[in-house]
């Protein structure tokens, strides 16, 4: 794995050590038990929720009332009833944490009752708990969210946006200058390839065959896979490559150490950050598209998007997107689907048209 994922998860559970902390002692249980099939990332989630649901617990709940998160126990769990739990939900929709105002819609409360869910059924399944009452909760129902992604023209246009300052303004295209063939070569790879933006900023140079127009790209979870990409991104990286990176390189001294390793670097030498990716996509898609709210993950369904169109195999986009569930990208892509089953429909005729 690469030192930037390395990085990346050792901060993660550094930070969910922190969280883990706050939280009851029995949950160490949970953690542990859990650990062999979640990730870190997932692992941390869980905290988080957990955290806000003790915190509800101590502070609306009866029976816990004036108690510290750290002071309940497992046999408090037995005391907690359908009607806590559905308060939870509509208890998430504004509440304050931390001193701030939160607040949640469907999909945000779902995830977090699906939190405790999985906790609860954790514990009735090791006969720690005598009922599963989380299980006795329904989710919030969430309305499909419509894909979102850029027509032809539109990607057309953001990356003329990045190449040549199209529709710009002054200043945006003066720092153009500095950046134009990283920003053109990171969208290329993006919306050529499919890649998450947190796959794009983990790419080394050593990651790239240029001989196979090809890439190694680290996925969630660890794994590693091979991906292809076509001339125009090949194009664009090597554009980037040999002139704009070594350039910056060459004028810069003072590294920090495996920055060099990265392919995509800031101007301050490092490896480019999720947040950066996400800013300049937002910057270029206000000129391509003003009216749509783009980032890293719409070009990501743009290019699943057009590589279903294109080959009508859904199980090829679910290999190349990563999906480890092909109904994660049969959900996604739904729409379009009805769109090959129209054109199936179309496709075969009982009668010639001469008749």
């Amino acid at each position: 794995m690469a030192d930037y994922f390395k990085e990346r998860e050792r901060d993660v559970n550094l930070r969910l050590r922190e969280i883990r902390d706050t939280l009851p002692e029995f949950c160490d249980e949970f953690f542990v038990g859990v650990e062999p099939q979640t990730t870190p990332l997932t692992r941390l989630g869980y905290a988080y929720d957990l955290r806000i649901f003790f915190d509800y617990l101590v502070k609306r709940v009866r029976p816990f009332k004036g108690m510290s998160a750290d002071e309940l126990t497992l046999a408090d769990m037995e005391k907690i009833t359908v009607t806590h739990l559905e308060n939870y939900m509509e208890y998430l929709t504004l509440y304050e944490f931390d001193g701030k105002e939160c607040g949640n819609g469907d999909r945000g409360k779902a995830r977090k009752i699906s939190t405790v869910r999985s906790f609860f059924k954790y514990f009735f399944n090791k006969d720690k708990l005598s009922v599963n009452v989380a299980a006795k909760i329904s989710l919030p129902k969430q309305r499909e969210k419509e894909i979102i992604r850029l027509e032809r023209h539109e990607i057309e246009k953001i990356l003329n946006a990045a190449e040549d300052g199209e529709g710009m303004s002054a200043h945006q295209r003066k720092i153009l200058l500095n950046t134009r063939a990283r920003d053109v070569a990171i969208l290329s790879l993006l919306l050529g390839t499919g890649i998450r933006v947190s796959e794009c900023v983990g790419l080394n140079v050593k990651d790239i065959d240029f001989d196979s127009n090809a890439f190694t790209v680290t996925r969630k979870g660890g794994s590693r896979a091979i991906l292809y990409f076509n001339e125009d991104v090949k194009e664009a990286l090597e554009y980037y490559i040999e002139g704009e990176r070594k350039a910056l390189i060459s004028r810069t001294q003072k590294l920090e150490v495996g920055d060099t390793d990265a392919l995509f670097l800031s101007l301050q030498v490092r490896r480019i950050c999720v947040r950066a990716v996400e800013n300049l996509v937002k910057k270029y898609a206000a000129v391509a598209a003003p009216l749509k709210k783009i980032s890293p993950h719409k070009l990501r369904s743009t290019y699943g998007t057009n590589l279903y169109r294109a080959t009508g195999d859904i199980y090829m986009v679910a290999d190349v997107l990563g999906h480890r569930d092909v109904n994660t990208t049969k959900k996604h892509y739904a729409a379009i689907e009805q769109d090959h089953r129209r054109a199936a429909a179309k496709a075969v005729t009982l009668r010639s048209g001469d008749d």
